[in-house]
């Protein structure tokens, strides 16, 4: 989309009149407050703390750091890096709660660790342009801000802040050491430099804005009293403002998120934390979400309400009324499919993880009881390490998580489900009804985390994955590289769209011996997908192109029906586009791809139709996660020069079982189907993908021109 140039965030902020420092959650002073958790929320972070400190404290070496400039391997640094986090995090959260001394020496020594270590950067982050040449080893006389620089900044400003009481007994050099590092690599680099998340109205902006912002809020806005003048803390606010409205220019109306619902927890959930942070320093009473009434019951103050003795709450708080928050906040609940599943594209994995805290108090910041409660239920189906989010490695979070905790455990189920949806800013269309949720995207592939699938769709049955979308693998240096679109999670080939095959072209298949054409092309199309590296540079094989030029055209999305069908017609979502232009081949003159959900309907419930120009044969890939076979309409004959044992005709329609789960029936245009396993070794879809996934390729029929599929 094109730029806005919205000022929302700064609009809001100019409201106010005092900038404040953030102290709406108890130090562990307040045993008033750290009191009023409940006794099974205390027994479970006190035990996630013991547990803690049985925990060895890892070791960072420079040689795990250059790792990554020799091999593109992030893990092994990754690995030493997040434990020690986690670690701090659990053992103060249990000190807080307990308030008995006995956790403080280990928390010392895990902040000592992080306050020496020579870079809080990860070592694929160390450039100081966008996409630049990283440092081999950190550079400690330019600081760059980067993710998890702010990220670790965050923690040690938080625990400082937590624990500053104790501290103060110790020794006040404890708190002078944190402020001297947040000074060296959050604050003067934050307002001296210019760090390309920041927004200059041309770069495009990424969740790495709001997560970056959010994080030197906290370390800005928990400094003692008197750290930072009025002034200054204004100075902070109103650069954070700026960057929030650059970010949400990245943004359409209807709040679309095109990282898809597992990047939301670090794009707009880390926004609601900018926002939240924003509004507790712009208000004179700096009242916490956690009060106890006079009858003893506990009291979670609802930030963006305004009641009749809390006038002094509608100054900032007045944006969590923009349909474009509201928007955003609840973008994920539309996402959602049921039993762990989300929609997914792009770099976002169908298992998106569990609510928090954080979408609950967005939910009910912005007033939407569907969001809140959604969130809710969903915290109450975590396991105990889970409702404490004992693997984060915010303690901001933690704190948020502890001090929600017991209304969300109460808090009453909403039965408003999910509407059809319609993000037009990306182009992506997800429909329900009570057996399928179908989703379908056109948009573009210049998408933050992009994948080529332009015209790809994903389909649940029953809340189980039909069609998929694989997501990424583990991150590697490659990974963010010009060789991205070398890995097979990225290409078109693996998303559920047409390849094409040109063996007129140069290069790329052995043309000796007595093969024919058609021999040679089905030879290709039986090796697609051994090697997608070199696929990826085959002339002959015709995938989508990356960039935001390639995109669908002539895009129509219809959510419920017209009105001119007959009455005895169901209810359908349709989506409509051209999708050749992503292709950038001039031999695939059009493809026109119609996806539709047509609601009850248990004929033909789900329909793939595609119509297609062009001088190159094209085979459609549908990505399973059940095992395919054939099992109808087409005989056992290979065709010549392939396997037997893969490659079968399909004369007529060809119905294809997906395990148990149902049927794929190629209606028209389709001449044989080839079906391929592929395993999953990478961790990172292993958590997703517990066993092989599958590809059925379909030939189509060069003379038919239209192609049918059924699902069901």
């Amino acid at each position: 989309m094109g730029r806005v140039k919205r000022t929302l965030t700064s609009d809001h902020l100019a409201k106010t009149s005092r900038y404040l420092g953030y102290n709406r959650y108890p130090d562990i002073s307040d045993r008033k407050a750290w009191g009023s958790l409940s006794d099974e929320l205390q027994r479970k972070l006190i035990k996630a703390g013991e547990e803690a400190v049985e925990e060895p404290w890892t070791q960072l070496l420079i040689s795990d750091f250059t790792e990554f400039g020799k091999s593109g391997n992030r893990v092994r640094f990754e690995d030493k890096y997040f434990p020690r986090r986690r670690k701090l995090n659990n053992l103060v959260m249990a000190e807080c709660v307990e308030n008995k001394g006995r956790f403080i020496d280990d928390i010392l020594d895990g902040l000592y660790l992080i306050l020496d270590e020579t870079t809080w950067c990860l070592p694929p982050h160390t450039s100081y342009e966008r996409d630049g040449a990283q440092e081999r080893v950190p550079d400690v006389t330019r600081q760059i801000i980067d993710l998890f620089q702010a990220e670790s900044g965050a923690e040690i400003a938080y625990t400082e802040y937590l624990l500053r009481p104790v501290f103060a007994e110790i020794s006040p050099h404890i708190s002078i050491y944190v402020n001297e590092r947040l000074k060296e690599r959050i604050f003067e680099p934050y307002m001296n430099q210019f760090f390309w998340w920041m927004g200059d109205g041309i770069q495009t902006m990424c969740n790495w804005t709001p997560w970056i912002v959010q994080n030197v809020l906290i370390c800005a806005l928990t400094r003692e009293k008197g750290t930072f003048s009025e002034e200054e803390i204004k100075n902070f606010l109103q650069k954070a403002a700026v960057s929030c409205d650059y970010f949400l220019d990245e943004y359409g109306d209807d709040g679309g998120c095109n990282e898809g619902a597992q990047y939301y927890t670090h794009a707009g959930l880390c926004l609601f934390g900018c926002l939240e942070l924003i509004d507790g320093a712009t208000k004179e009473d700096s009242s916490r979400y956690a009060e106890i009434d006079d009858d003893g019951q506990v009291i979670v103050h609802d930030p963006g309400r305004k009641t009749a003795d809390q006038a002094c709450y509608e100054t900032f708080a007045g944006i969590y009324n923009e349909p474009l928050i509201r928007n955003i906040a609840n973008f994920i609940v539309k996402m959602y499919v049921g039993g762990g599943y989300y929609v997914n594209f792009a770099d976002c994995s169908a298992l998106a993880g569990g609510r928090t805290a954080r979408e609950f108090l967005f939910g009910k910041a912005v007033g939407d009881e569907t969001l809140a409660s959604f969130a809710a239920e969903d915290f109450r189906r975590e396991s105990d390490k889970e409702q404490i989010i004992s693997s984060e490695i915010n303690l901001f979070y933690h704190v948020m998580q502890a001090f929600a905790y017991d209304e969300m455990m109460a808090y009453p189920v909403c039965n408003n489900l999910a509407e059809d949806s319609w993000f037009e800013s990306m182009g992506l269309m997800i429909a329900r009804d009570k057996t399928y949720t179908l989703a379908a995207k056109a948009g573009d592939n210049g998408d933050s985390h992009n994948h080529n699938d332009v015209g790809s769709f994903t389909l649940y049955k029953e809340g189980r994955p039909f069609v998929i979308d694989l997501g990424v693998g583990t991150y590697t240096k490659k990974t963010f590289s010009d060789r991205r679109y070398e890995l097979w999670t990225m290409q078109s080939q693996f998303h559920n769209l047409p390849t094409f095959i040109d063996r007129s072209a140069d290069g790329g298949v052995d043309k000796a011996g007595d093969l024919s054409d058609s021999q040679r092309n089905g030879r290709l199309a039986f090796e697609l997908g051994n090697d997608p590296a070199a696929d990826a540079h085959n002339t002959h094989i015709v995938m989508q192109k990356d960039g935001k030029k390639y995109a669908a055209k002539d895009v129509l999305c219809l959510l419920g029906n017209t009105g001119k069908e007959p009455e005895s017609w169901p209810e359908r979502a349709l989506l409509e586009m051209e999708i050749s232009g992503a292709y950038a081949e001039k031999k695939v003159k059009s493809y026109k791809r119609k996806i539709a959900l047509n609601k009850g309907d248990t004929v033909s419930p789900v329909v793939i139709k595609d119509n297609y120009e062009g001088s190159i044969p094209a085979y459609m890939s549908i990505m399973t996660y059940e095992k395919p076979e054939v099992v109808g309409n087409g005989n056992s004959n290979a065709a010549e020069g392939l396997s037997k044992n893969s490659f079968q005709n399909a004369d007529g329609p060809c119905v294809i079982r997906v395990g148990d789960i149902g049927t794929i029936t190629a209606v028209k245009g389709v001449k044989s189907v080839l079906i391929r396993e592929f395993a999953i070794t990478d961790q990172r879809l292993m958590s997703t993908w517990k066993h092989s996934v599958y590809r059925i390729l379909f030939e189509m029929d060069e003379h038919a021109g239209e192609y049918e599929l059924v699902l069901k």
